[in-house]
């Protein structure tokens, strides 16, 4: 009788341990995933701010057209030059 009130005490206390093992993995687990859904709503915020940054054909048109102008001036001036020292 003694014998198997023992076995019965150890098996309550290895289910207690067990359970409260559980629970707190299981609480780590879901405070995971919740920290993993707020980090993937600010990369997702982060990807939207880039996307919407990208530079306007219209003024990459403006940049280039001022680069080449400025690129011919320079052309002209060496030609120029080249055409004094001959």
């Amino acid at each position: 009788m003694f014998d198997q009130t023992v076995f019965n005490i150890a098996l309550a206390v290895t289910g207690f341990l067990s359970g409260w093992v559980l629970k707190v993995i299981w609480e780590a687990v879901k405070e995971l995933q919740s920290a993993d859904k707020i980090l993937a709503e600010k990369v997702a915020s982060i990807e939207v701010l880039i996307a919407g940054n990208y530079m306007s054909k219209q003024d990459f048109d403006k940049i280039a057209a001022a680069i080449f102008a400025k690129l011919d001036k320079i052309d002209d001036k060496l030609d120029r030059k080249a055409d004094k020292n001959v």
